[in-house]
This record gives structure tokens, C-alpha cells and sequence, in this order.
């Protein structure tokens, strides 16, 4: 119990955290307040004193409603955006919570392509390091409770590949044989050391990285859906997916000769289960 309600503090401080720095939010840019507050003079509402409310988005359109505001305000204010950002990333990606993508196409939009990777990249490294130390701290014994068979599954399949254990890592961040997630919570019981951990998180997540922040570059430009099949933005697109691929190619060529992964299927599931 004590373990439980532990993790259960620091969900509760790093929500509260959140919260407060969503909800007050500083001033708008005084150019952009000039220009509203003059438009407004005869008109009954006040769009400088409209209140926002921040929240995680779930589809595209909250994503394209979040970036414009963010960017709104990044122009004055770029420290208070980037605080933000990080510590919502990290929020998710500590504790968790289903969504890394929509953040990572919102980094692409708000500081660009490079800069955006290296963000994302960095953010979701230490944010898995975080669920490594939580999961090692406070959820070893309720992870093997939960999870026994994919547990005992994932313990056998990283003895085996003891050797090339930090390709083995490699290569379930490139083609997921388990969720992310579940390879954060596991890696501290199944005795991977955190540096093989840490760089394992952050190569093996650059091209679904490079991907999401390229993505949302290229989709804060587009301005109605026959943008899509431009021949630019389709090439753009190619361009992302063949760079993406090449280490995940790599990689899968290097496990045939010497990993072994037999009984593995997407979603960690065993391929041959015992006879009843």
C-alpha cells in the first residue's frame, strides 16, 4: 500500500503542477492585443479578454486550435510555451498516458522541423527514464501481478538475446512486440541497466519521432485538404517515410542473423500457446 500511495503523491503534485500552469496564462502578445482590442471598439465582445483553456488534444482539429493559441503567445512569451510543453511531454510520458503523437506533431508546428526532433527526441527519452525510475520504485511487484505471462514472455526473450541485448532493444522500439509503455514499466524487472535503457529509448525512437514532427511541419502549412496531393507534399512525404524506414531495415536485417525472436508477435503476444 505504501508503494501505491507513493505513486499516487506524484500523480497528484505533477497534476496539480500542470494545472496551474495551464490555467494562467500570461498576457497575449501587445501588438496582437492593440490590434483585437482596436477591431472590438464597436463591437460587444472583447476577444482580449477571452479566456482559454488548455488541454491535451485528441484529434487533429484540437491539435490545429492548440498550435495556433501556443503560437499565439510564443511570439512574446517563448519560455512560458516551452515550459509548457516540456512539462506536458513529460507528464504523458512519465505516468504513461496514451498520446506522445499529437505532442509530437505539436513540437513540429510550434519550433519547426530539427529543432522540433531533437525536442521530441529528448523529451521522450527522459520522460520513459522517469517510468523507468517510478516503475523500479513503486510497481515491480504490481507489474509481475498484472502482467505475469507477458512478463515471464519478455524475461525469457531478453536472456536469450543477452548478447545483443541492446540490439534486441532496438529492435522492439523499431517494430513494437510490446507497447512503449510496457517496455518502460518492464525494462527495471527485467534488469536492463538504465544507460543501455536511455539510449536505446532515444535511437530506437527517432524515425516514429521523425516522423510526427515532420508531419506536423508540413501540415501546419496546409491550408485545405487538396494541399495533401501536391506533388511538394508528397514528396516531402516519401522523402520521411524512406528516411524512417532505412534504420528500421537495417535493424530487422541484423535481427534475422542474431537475435532470437522466435514466439514474438506484435503486441507481445506468444505466436504458440500451450495446448489445453
Amino acid at each position: 500500500m505504501r508503494s501505491v500511495s507513493g505513486l499516487l503523491v506524484i500523480v497528484a503534485t505533477a497534476t496539480l503542477y500542470l494545472y496551474l500552469l495551464s490555467s494562467h496564462l500570461p498576457p497575449g502578445p501587445r501588438h496582437l492585443r492593440e490590434d483585437e482590442a482596436g477591431k472590438s471598439d464597436n463591437t460587444d465582445s472583447d476577444p482580449v479578454g477571452e479566456e482559454y483553456s488548455l488541454k491535451f488534444p485528441s484529434d487533429l482539429e484540437e491539435l490545429r486550435e492548440l498550435a495556433e493559441l501556443l503560437q499565439f503567445y510564443k511570439t512574446e512569451h517563448t519560455g512560458y510555451v516551452l515550459l509548457l510543453y516540456c512539462s506536458a511531454y513529460l507528464y504523458k510520458q512519465s505516468f504513461a498516458i496514451p498520446g506522445s503523437s499529437f505532442l509530437n506533431m505539436l513540437a513540429g508546428a510550434l519550433f519547426g522541423p530539427w529543432e522540433g526532433l531533437l525536442l521530441a527526441c529528448l523529451l521522450t527519452t527522459v520522460g520513459s527514464t522517469n517510468c523507468y525510475f517510478l516503475s523500479r520504485t513503486f510497481g515491480k511487484r504490481h507489474i509481475m501481478r498484472l502482467f505475469p505471462d507477458k512478463v515471464a514472455m519478455l524475461q525469457t526473450k531478453v536472456e536469450e538475446n543477452r548478447s545483443s541485448l541492446f540490439f534486441f532493444l532496438l529492435f522492439l522500439r523499431f517494430f513494437p512486440m510490446t507497447p512503449n509503455w510496457f517496455l518502460n514499466v518492464t525494462s527495471p524487472i527485467l534488469n536492463i541497466p538504465l544507460p543501455m535503457f536511455f539510449l536505446s529509448v532515444f535511437i530506437g525512437l527517432i524515425p516514429y519521432n521523425f516522423i510526427c514532427v515532420r508531419t506536423g511541419s508540413i501540415l501546419w502549412e496546409i491550408s485545405s485538404l487538396d494541399d495533401i496531393f501536391s506533388w511538394s507534399t508528397v514528396l516531402q512525404l516519401l522523402t520521411i517515410a524512406c528516411m524512417a524506414l532505412l534504420p528500421g531495415a537495417l535493424i530487422r536485417h541484423y535481427s534475422h542473423a542474431h537475435l532470437k525472436l522466435e514466439g514474438l508477435q506484435p503486441n507481445g503476444h506468444a505466436l504458440h500457446k500451450k495446448a489445453t
